[in-house]
């Protein structure tokens, strides 16, 4: 079997591809992590404890790996913000690195957040305009990937419940709707016409093991619907049937406003979603009515709180082996 290192399988999506990719009982399967917002690793796989800045210690990894799936990021543009020198390491330098070090295949994780605020349809040919940090980094990324054994996905927003034990994110629109809905029985909907592209994160999963041992490289975008967030408020609602939205035209400080087409992956790929938004609602639904989630308030469970809470991380200096 083939050994996949999964750089950053501790997070949110990682946890996802990790499950999947050892109930297929296809590879070897070993993944790096700082753990960053977690206290433990429990999975039953092989683990190592690292930071991707440490290069003694990824190369060894990346020695051992026939693929690597990379993960390892501050994601968010409110995150990436809290010490952007760390960000630009981590999510810009680290995969560079990445590209001149290693020929094996290689699987990374960008953002549809990329093209910025756009009207049209857009597909991976369509120009991009990032407006964060974080996009520009993961662009900067795709570039020094360009030459290599690798695919690229452009993920839409993500929803939804990837495993049992990696921290939820509930910084999400779609689970922040929900949670919402639950807390307060309302929901706040300014604007409300800017689109996202969203997409559960199972169905990153999938793509991945798709796309372990195939020939196909290059950029995808990965989405399963645009929805406005006003239309969004209302399948909430559906689920919540004595929630309140409360619609104000003041528009929110957020110029992201983007749809994209994923005709590509599903005609190369042979990809499409199968995980529906509604499926995510209810996910997160049952965690809260059930009180399995401790503290909904928690800063741990959005990346821009929890890390802008850290004076270590706001600190923190390279690190090497």
């Amino acid at each position: 079997m083939k050994n996949v290192l999964i750089v950053g399988g501790a997070g949110y999506v990682g946890g996802a591809i990790t499950d999947l990719l050892i109930e297929s009982q296809q590879f070897n399967v070993r993944v790096y992590d700082s753990i960053l917002y977690e206290d433990s690793f429990r999975k039953p796989v092989d683990f190592v404890y690292g930071d991707v800045r440490n290069t003694e210690l990824i190369d060894k990894q990346l020695k051992w790996a026939d693929a690597v799936v990379w993960l390892a990021a501050i994601v968010g543009d409110g995150a990436c913000q809290v010490n952007p020198t760390l960000t630009r390491q981590i999510n810009q330098e680290s995969v560079c690195r990445l590209a001149d070090n290693y020929n094996g295949r290689i699987i990374f994780m960008s953002t549809c957040s990329v093209y910025g605020a756009q009207d049209a349809i857009l597909d991976e040919s369509s120009p991009t305009n990032p407006l964060s940090l974080y996009a520009q980094t993961k662009l900067e990324s795709e570039k020094c990937l360009k030459h290599k054994n690798a695919i690229i996905f452009r993920l839409g927003t993500l929803f939804g419940v990837g495993d049992l034990y990696s921290r939820i994110r509930l910084d999400l629109v779609v689970n922040i709707l929900t949670v919402k809905a639950h807390t307060e029985g309302k929901i706040t909907v300014f604007g409300g016409d800017q689109f996202r592209p969203l997409l559960h994160v199972k169905d990153v999963a999938r793509a991945v093991l798709m796309n372990l041992e195939s020939e196909h490289k290059g950029i995808f975008n990965l989405h399963r619907q645009n929805v406005r967030i006003i239309d969004l408020a209302y399948q909430v609602r559906n689920h919540f049937p004595d929630m309140q939205i409360i619609h104000t035209e003041m528009p929110f400080q957020d110029t992201r406003n983007y749809r994209v087409s994923s005709q590509k992956a599903k005609e190369i790929l042979g990809f499409e979603a199968i995980h529906t938004i509604d499926e995510g609602i209810g996910e997160l639904k049952y965690l809260v009515e059930t009180k399995r989630i401790k503290d909904l308030e928690s800063p741990r469970y959005s990346n821009a709180k929890f890390l802008s809470e850290q004076v270590e991380f706001k600190e923190k200096e390279i690190v090497n082996g």
